[in-house]
C-alpha cells in the first residue's frame, strides 16, 4: 500500500504511479489526455503513453492578486473562459479594472505560449471523448476548475480530473465540477504541491516542447 505521506521522486514517477489509477481508461480510442502546463506535462506524459492515449495541452493561466501574485483571485482558459474566487476578489476588494488588468496580461502570455508549445499542431478534439485533464498536484484548485469549466464547453461525453496529489478539500470540491476526480493522495496537513515532491524544479518550455514532440513520434511508430 502506497504511504499517503510518502513524496514523489519527480513528476514523471508521480505520473507513473497516477496511471495505476486510471487503468480503466486505457486503449480506449474515445480517452484523450490533456495536461496543464507547465508542471502538468510531466506527470501526463507517463499517463498518456500507459493509456495508449493521445497526449495535448489545455492552457490556463492564474490570476494573481495585485499585490500578492501567489495568492490566486482565479484564472484564465483557452476560449476565453475566465473563473473567479469570488471570497478572495470580496475580502481583498478588488476592482473589475484590476481583474481586467491582470487577465489581459495573462491572456497575452495564454497566447504567447500555446504559439510556442503546439508549434502548429492542432488542438485534439473534444466533442464526444473522455477527457483527462492532468495537473502535477491541486492546492486551490482555481487554475483545474478553469479548465474543466472550458473544456466542458466544448461538449465531452465526460471530463476526469487526476492529479497525483492534492488537498483534500480541494479533491472534493472539483467532484461537483467534474465527472470524476482522481487525487492520488490527499495528505494531510496539506500547504502546498512542491511539499510533496523530492525534485519539484519548474518544468521549462524546451521540456514541453520536447515531451510533446516525443509522445507524437512514439505514437507514429506504433
Amino acid at each position: 500500500m502506497t504511504d499517503a505521506h510518502a513524496r514523489f521522486a519527480d513528476r514523471r514517477a508521480a505520473g507513473r504511479e497516477l496511471a495505476t489509477y486510471l487503468a480503466k481508461y486505457a486503449g480506449r480510442p474515445d480517452v484523450v489526455v490533456f495536461a496543464l502546463p507547465r508542471g502538468g506535462v510531466p506527470v501526463a506524459y507517463q499517463v498518456a503513453e500507459a493509456l495508449g492515449a493521445p497526449l495535448d495541452l489545455f492552457l490556463v493561466r492564474k490570476l494573481g492578486t495585485p499585490g500578492q501574485p501567489e495568492l490566486a483571485m482565479g484564472a484564465i482558459a483557452s476560449g476565453g473562459v475566465r473563473v473567479l474566487n469570488e471570497d478572495v476578489v470580496r475580502w481583498y476588494g478588488i476592482s473589475p479594472a484590476a481583474i481586467d488588468a491582470v487577465a489581459e496580461r495573462e491572456r497575452i502570455e495564454l497566447e504567447r505560449r500555446e504559439a510556442i508549445y503546439r508549434e502548429g499542431r492542432p488542438a485534439a478534439p473534444v466533442t464526444d471523448r473522455i477527457v483527462i485533464l492532468i495537473d502535477d498536484g491541486l492546492a486551490t484548485g482555481s487554475t483545474m476548475r478553469a479548465a474543466v469549466t472550458a473544456v466542458k464547453a466544448q461538449s465531452p461525453s465526460s471530463v476526469v480530473v487526476a492529479v497525483p496529489v492534492g488537498a483534500r478539500e480541494t479533491c472534493r470540491d472539483l467532484a461537483a465540477a467534474a465527472d470524476e476526480v482522481v487525487c492520488a493522495r490527499m495528505p494531510e496537513p496539506f500547504s502546498a504541491v512542491s511539499q510533496w515532491y523530492d525534485n519539484f524544479e519548474q518544468t521549462t518550455d524546451e521540456e514541453v516542447r520536447d515531451l510533446l514532440r516525443e509522445h507524437d513520434e512514439l505514437t507514429r511508430a506504433r
